[in-house]
């Protein structure tokens, strides 16, 4: 039984799905595997991922490998409706997402998933995983393993481990190569970038653009912002990653100077209160403000709201907060994933590697040896093989080690 927004959507939501599926191959050719090999015949499979598109297809692919599907939205605003639909309609999967949900419904929507009993967990922020933890933790014994799809849930469940509370195996999809050095550097700079512009219809060449934090998705971002024409100042905490900036040719100062420069500021740093009251009471007049980090939690939005004295809508995903000093701020997307929000995700040619890396993980938990609680990395084949698949997809070859050279490498007695 789902629960979605109107199934009477699933023609759109279907067209859209197979638009997606023509940039998948890599997902396309595993499809084709799944389908023949039936990995995940007999099993349950409980997915709290991004109800895209691209997230359809890579349902799909793990139905075709036998498991019965229960999907779940990983944040209130990503959720495509069209999709949502199509899926429970033409599909026969599961689907538990209406975009712009409550609090308690998104949560209601996770224990609905749960109460299916997955045996394996797909996961984007680790919320499934949590709250198995907190309040299910007779589901732990019947779960072979977990995939966590951003760097955000990785964080967690790292400290989870380190606490001694994490009980599942769980693999570090976010860490593949074939992930973060893809989807979060190139998916979120042009997803993040599309969704500032279509929520504030800004023209942002010769604005001064804040990326706080310089991790992959930071990366990508400032890239994006520099390539469309912003000057892009970034803000750290880390030292290496702050001279990294300044070496790739970007202004690097404090947050609290950084807020009176900027005009556009973006979060993506996967931590709490990055922009603070501090910063919104340096900002100038009509600043912007938003985030393309996981969870809403990187701009202290109570916080401003403290500061305001008038707070109202202004057009979608857009609202003005009227300071007591006068200013005017503009949070978008309530604070949430401004790429998902106003904009459609990353680009489906960027998931076919993530999804993929999700597919052949899950596989590789299911058939391979059984593994003990904690966070592990993906199998470097498993990197390789992604790679090898998308290069040859897109009509790129490589060149290949002669047995001389191999012999060389291996080598420790040759020098110079």
């Amino acid at each position: 039984m789902s629960d979605i927004k109107d199934i009477k959507l699933a023609k759109e939501g279907k067209e859209r799905i197979l638009w997606a599926e023509q940039d998948m191959p890599v997902l396309g050719l595993i499809k084709e595997q799944f389908a023949d090999k039936k990995p995940f015949e007999g099993l349950k499979m409980g997915l709290c991922l991004h109800v895209t598109a691209e997230t359809a297809n890579l349902a799909r692919t793990l139905k075709e490998g036998g498991a019965e599907i229960s999907l779940c939205a990983s944040n209130p605003l990503s959720t495509q409706d069209d999709v949502a639909a199509s899926l429970v309609k033409d599909f026969g999967i599961d689907v538990y997402a209406i975009k712009g949900e409550d609090s308690d419904t998104y949560y209601s929507h996770i224990e609905s998933v749960l109460k299916k009993e997955p045996n394996v967990t797909l996961d984007d922020g680790a919320d499934l995983i949590s709250v198995i933890h907190k309040k299910h933790k007779k589901l732990i014994k019947n779960i072979k393993a977990s995939m966590e799809e951003t760097t955000t849930g990785v964080i967690r469940l790292r400290s989870m481990q380190e606490a001694g509370e994490l009980k599942i195996p769980v693999i570090a999809v976010n860490d593949a190569d074939a992930k973060h050095l893809f989807d979060n550097r190139y998916g979120t700079g042009q997803s993040t970038i599309d969704g500032i512009i279509r929520a504030t219809d800004k023209l942002l060449a010769g604005k001064n653009f804040v990326v706080l934090g310089y991790g992959w998705c930071g990366k990508g971002l400032a890239l994006r912002a520099r390539g469309i024409g912003s000057n892009v100042i970034v803000t750290e905490v880390d030292p290496v990653k702050a001279l990294e900036a300044v070496m790739d040719g970007f202004r690097v100062m404090k947050g609290t100077e950084a807020a009176k420069a900027g005009d556009i500021f973006c979060t993506v740093t996967g931590d709490i209160n990055v922009i603070d009251v501090e910063h919104f009471q340096n900002m100038k007049d009509g600043a912007i403000v938003c985030n393309s980090g996981h969870f809403d939690v990187e701009i202290n939005i109570k916080g401003l709201k403290k500061i305001a004295k008038s707070i109202k809508k202004v057009k979608d995903f857009v609202e003005e907060y009227t300071l007591k000093n006068g200013k005017r701020i503009y949070l978008l997307a309530e604070g949430r994933l401004i790429n998902l929000a106003s904009a459609h995700g990353h680009p489906a040619s960027v998931m076919d590697m993530s999804f993929s890396v999700q597919a052949l993980s899950a596989e590789f938990a299911v058939l391979g040896k059984t593994m003990l609680p904690g966070v592990y990395d993906v199998p470097k084949e498993i990197d390789e093989r992604i790679a090898s698949l998308k290069l040859k997809s897109m009509d790129v070859e490589i060149d290949k080690l002669t047995e001389e050279q191999i012999k060389y490498l291996k080598s420790w007695q040759e020098g110079t």
